[in-house]
C-alpha cells in the first residue's frame, strides 16, 4: 500500500477504490497536523481553468456567476505556475473551474509540462474539440479525464447544454476514441462522464446512465447543481428527493467494470451545510480562468473582491502563496467572523473537506490514517 510521507505528501501508487462522493483529506494526516499547528501548508489540489471562455451554454452553469477581470494565461505563465506548484508541494492540478480549458492555446502544453514535473494532471471538459491526435498526446499524461455530459439523448443534450445535436454525436465519438486508446495502450487514466442534474431534467437520468454503460467508461457520476447564496440558478433542492428511485435504478446499471455513482451525500444535504467555518481552501484552492487566485469558485465574482488574493498572470504563485494576504484570507474564512451557512453558495468544491476538518476541529473524528488500501487519485482530495 502507498504510504504518506513525512512531509504530508503521498506516493503515486493507485491501489484502492475510486472515491467520487467523499474526500481523501484523511490520507494527508501530516499536512493536516501541520495546518492545525498554524503552519503554512501548500494546497494538495489546485482546481483551475486556463480561460474564462466556453463554447457551450449550459443552463446550469455556475460560471455565469463568477465574472471577474479577465487576463490571458499563457504557456509561459503556466511554466512558472506549474514549477512553483511542484516546488512547494502541490500534488494535483485539475483543469475544471470556470472555463473550458481545452480552448486555451496553453492547454496541451500545460498538461504535458505538469506531468513532466511530477504533478498529477486532470481535466473536466465538454470534450468537443478533442480529436484522436490530441487524445494520443494527452491521455498518457493524465490521471483522470471527466466529460461533462448532462443528458443521454441528442435532443435533450442540445437543450440542456446549449449546443446542437451534432455536438452530442461528436463528443460520443471522442469518448469512444478515449476508451479505445486507453485499452490499446493500457493507460492508467480514468475516464468518466458527469451529469449535473437539475430536478427538471430527471428524464435524462436513465438515458445518461445507459449511455455510460454502452460507452464502457470507467464511471458515470450524477451530481447536484450548486447555486449561489441568492439562489440565482433557481435550484429546487427539495425536488431531488422525488428522484431517489430513478437514481437508484441508474446505480443498479453498474457492473464489474462500469460504475454509475450518485453523489448522495450532497444531494441529500438539500443545499445545507453542517458547519460554519471554512477550513478547506488551504488544502483545495481554486483559480479562475482569468488567473485570479481566490479561496474558491464561489468567491470569484468581483463583488467578493475582499477575498481575492492575487493573479498568476501578474505574480508567481509561490509568492502569492507565501504572502501575508494569502494567509489573511485563509485565516478569516476559518474564523468566527465568517459563517459559511449564510455567506456562501451551496455545496461548494470544498464541502466534503470542510465537513471532515470541521468534525476534526470539534473533536468528533480522530486524526489518523484511514484503514484499508489507499484510494485512487489521491492527489485530488
Amino acid at each position: 500500500m502507498a504510504a504518506a510521507t513525512s512531509s504530508g505528501g503521498v506516493s503515486n501508487e493507485l491501489t484502492g477504490k475510486l472515491i467520487l462522493d467523499g474526500t481523501k483529506i484523511g490520507w494527508y494526516k501530516d499536512r493536516v497536523e501541520a495546518w492545525a499547528r498554524g503552519e503554512r501548508v501548500a494546497p494538495i489540489t489546485i482546481d483551475m481553468a486556463l480561460t474564462r471562455s466556453c463554447n457551450y451554454a449550459c443552463g446550469f452553469c455556475y460560471a455565469m456567476l463568477q465574472e471577474n477581470d479577465r487576463q490571458v494565461i499563457t504557456a509561459e505563465v503556466m511554466d512558472g505556475f506549474l514549477a512553483d506548484c511542484a516546488e512547494i508541494g502541490v500534488k494535483g492540478i485539475s483543469f475544471v473551474s470556470d472555463g473550458e480549458s481545452t480552448l486555451s492555446p496553453a492547454y496541451l502544453h500545460s498538461v504535458k509540462k505538469g506531468h513532466a514535473l511530477g504533478l498529477a494532471m486532470a481535466t473536466g471538459t465538454n470534450a468537443y474539440i478533442y480529436n484522436r491526435r490530441k487524445l494520443e498526446e494527452l491521455l498518457p499524461c493524465m490521471t483522470y479525464l471527466r466529460v461533462n455530459f448532462s443528458a443521454g439523448e441528442p435532443e435533450r443534450y442540445a437543450q440542456i447544454m446549449g449546443v446542437s445535436t451534432d455536438h452530442f454525436h461528436r463528443v460520443v465519438q471522442n469518448v469512444k476514441t478515449m476508451m479505445e486508446l486507453k485499452r490499446r495502450d493500457n493507460l492508467p487514466v480514468t475516464i468518466g462522464l458527469q451529469m449535473v442534474l437539475m430536478p427538471q431534467d430527471a428524464d435524462q437520468i436513465l438515458p445518461f446512465a445507459r449511455l455510460g454503460k454502452e460507452l464502457r467508461v470507467d464511471y458515470a457520476v450524477i451530481k447536484h447543481c450548486s447555486d449561489d447564496e441568492d439562489g440565482s440558478l433557481g435550484v429546487d433542492y427539495g425536488a431531488y428527493e422525488r428522484l431517489y428511485a430513478l437514481l437508484r435504478e441508474a446505480e443498479a446499471l453498474s457492473d464489474d467494470e462500469y460504475k454509475c455513482v450518485v453523489k448522495w451525500s450532497k444531494i441529500a444535504a438539500k443545499g445545507k451545510r453542517s458547519y460554519q467555518r471554512c477550513y478547506g481552501p488551504p488544502f483545495l484552492i481554486q483559480l479562475s480562468g482569468s488567473g485570479l487566485v481566490a479561496p474558491c469558485g464561489m468567491l470569484f465574482n468581483e463583488r467578493y473582491k475582499k477575498f481575492h488574493i492575487g493573479n498568476i498572470v501578474e505574480q508567481r504563485f509561490k509568492e502569492i502563496w507565501s504572502s501575508e494576504r494569502y494567509w489573511e484570507v485563509m485565516n478569516y474564512l476559518a474564523s468566527p467572523q465568517f459563517n459559511a451557512q449564510t455567506m456562501c453558495g451551496t455545496l461548494c468544491l470544498q464541502h466534503k473537506v470542510n465537513e471532515h476538518l470541521d468534525a476534526y476541529k470539534k473533536g468528533q473524528v480522530e486524526l489518523r490514517l484511514p484503514d484499508g488500501p489507499m484510494p485512487q487519485h489521491i492527489q485530488f482530495v
